[in-house]
């Protein structure tokens, strides 16, 4: 097992011209992040990225011109993820406000159809749509676009899924991650890209004076897209950052889409004060248990939805089945754990889990937990579909420094058939083989595994922003703090480490801590929670902690509150 390892993040520069309002702490966040002024920090949507740099942007847009001039019957085909919910729910609304008539969408069901645009999916289509435009897939459905343009439809790929070898032959494709592909950022989510393209059709429109002086207001839809982009991990660089903070004023002004304000108070989140963690943490989640468990229909249908009560009705569904997902990860994941139980190390380096009885829509969840823990990629796989024993998917996640959908890509060069099919990202991935080829597949992972992954990369590492200094643990910076993002993949939340002594502490429920911590270095105290930390033993003191400072609203007083990430005997 690793021991978590402490380091300070180190300053890409220094910090100038930032008001004197900003507090000093927060200007070297910042400049850890490598925002070092504060024209970085100003995420106006007239800094987007140009639509037209995206390549394949000119024939998707000609092709969406003509299926609106001449009334198509235009299909979205998405995905059942929350990237795929929400790209979905803005391709089918921007594609109204744009003037279509005729727009409908499918989800396939991963244990009927499989996923992205399969044959099974388009041959479940009725009746034939004339266009079908994918979202956060397509990149990979060589065999399901060529069974749709067997039917005589036409193709539009969105995705920004990594290519494999083979494209499938659309009409039109816009990915920033095709090779060669002119657009800056290669982040954007499947949710992104397909508001990038409403972006340039609009502006294609209007070229052509179709909506006179009044354009359509695509700025509607960005609630959705920060839903997405948050939810689907990619990396916030500042273009994603400039989307997902647009979207969060949105929804704090109380201007968000009906589903989203009704699965934020599912959530019992505020609008006033959502940050995106909690669209990562609470509204995301919600909308993945649907995709996960039974059919992602209901939160798309949660997020198109104009009518406030319905919303409700579908929020409280998507709970109920959210709380499900919640049982039965927390009993496969406990399974899994049992299986490296009482092991001082590692046998393996890329470790695989296969276990009969395990949920094919809940092992990422547990490949994610068990990566945490072991700090080693994780692939976790279960059968196919109840009735399916002789076929398994799987679901990976790695850590920095190995890229998982490359490390798929030369295990399937070298061992051809083994793997059925795959596809991804660097961080994460899903697969599917024959259950008889699990042992062999298992050994490959982790030869690759072996041959790709320094030693040092297995050291778990926390990053912290260092010490909070005395008389700095205020509201003021708490809410600037809050703020300041939007944080998330790759622009990490900050986080504060100093030395404490326990001066009191409670359970909370069976596995959460209420501590109160005071500072040596002026006698302060301070209010602390830490979830999931009660294993039957008192907190050390004195005790190193991790933390971030954040902000408790309990019966409308503020208070700053530091929310523990990890403690450790000082």
């Amino acid at each position: 097992m690793s021991v978590l390892q402490l380091r300070r993040r180190e300053s890409k520069g220094a910090p100038s011209g930032w008001p004197a309002s900003v507090h000093p702490v927060l200007r070297q966040v910042y400049a850890a992040r490598g925002v070092l002024d504060p024209s970085q920090a100003e995420h106006r949507l007239a800094r987007l990225l140009s639509p037209q740099t995206l390549g394949g942007m000119a024939q998707a847009v000609d092709l969406l011109v003509e299926a609106i001039r001449s009334d198509w019957t235009i299909l979205i085909a998405g995905d059942y993820d929350c990237d795929g919910a929400t790209g979905t729910a803005v391709a089918v609304r921007g594609l109204r406000l744009l003037g279509a008539k005729r727009v409908s969408y499918a989800i396939p069901n991963r244990f009927v159809h499989g996923y992205g645009l399969s044959p099974a999916l388009v041959e479940s289509l009725q009746p034939t749509p004339q266009l079908i435009v994918t979202v956060d897939n397509g990149v990979a459905s060589v065999a399901g676009v060529a069974a749709a343009k067997a039917r005589g439809i036409r193709v539009i790929v969105t995705d920004h899924h990594l290519p494999g070898e083979q494209l499938p032959a659309c009409d039109a494709m816009v990915n920033p991650n095709l090779a060669g592909d002119a657009f800056p950022s290669k982040a954007l989510a499947g949710v992104g890209v397909m508001f990038y393209l409403l972006l340039a059709l609009r502006a294609r429109l209007h070229e052509q004076g179709a909506f006179g002086d009044a354009k359509p207001d695509l700025s509607v839809l960005l609630d959705l897209v920060a839903l997405g982009t948050v939810a689907d991990l990619v990396a916030l660089d500042f273009n994603n950052r400039v989307l997902v903070d647009a979207g969060l004023q949105r929804i704090r002004s109380g201007r968000a889409c009906a589903g989203i304000s009704a699965l934020v108070e599912s959530g019992k989140r505020s609008v006033a004060t959502l940050c995106s963690s909690d669209l990562g943490f609470v509204v995301g989640p919600r909308l993945n248990a649907a995709g996960r468990l039974e059919d992602m229909r209901l939160g798309v249908e949660c997020l198109l939805t104009d009518d406030v009560a319905q919303a409700r009705r579908h929020a409280e569904q998507l709970n109920t089945i959210n709380l499900e997902r919640r049982d039965l990860q927390a009993s496969m994941v406990a399974e899994a754990e049992q299986m490296v139980a009482g092991m001082t190390d590692i046998d393996a380096i890329g470790v695989a889990l296969y276990e009969p009885s395990w949920h094919a829509g809940v092992v990422g969840l547990v490949a994610s937990k068990l990566k945490d823990r072991l700090h080693r990629p994780v692939i976790a796989f279960a059968p196919a579909s109840e009735d399916d024993a002789d076929n398994l998917r799987g679901s990976a996640r790695s850590i920095s420094g190995f890229h998982i959908r490359d490390a798929l890509a030369a295990i399937d060069a070298r061992q051809p058939g083994l793997i059925e099919r795959f596809g991804g990202h660097a961080m994460a991935a899903g697969l599917s083989l024959k259950t008889c080829d699990y042992p062999r597949f298992a050994e490959a992972f982790d030869a690759i595994a072996r041959e790709l992954i320094d030693a040092e990369r297995l050291q778990a590492v926390l990053y912290t922003d260092g010490e909070l200094p005395a008389g700095a643990f205020s509201l003021e910076l708490a809410r600037q703090l809050r703020q300041a993002g939007p944080w998330g993949q790759a622009f990490p939340e900050p986080l504060f480490e100093n030395l404490f002594a326990c001066s009191n502490w409670k359970v909370m429920g069976e596995r959460h801590l209420r501590l109160q911590l005071r500072d040596p270095r002026d006698g302060s105290v301070h209010d602390a929670v830490m979830f999931n930390a009660y294993h039957g033993q008192p907190p050390p003191s004195p005790l190193r902690a991790v933390y971030e400072l954040g902000i408790n609203d309990w019966q409308g007083r503020e208070t700053p509150r530091l929310l523990l990430r990890h403690i450790e005997p000082a």
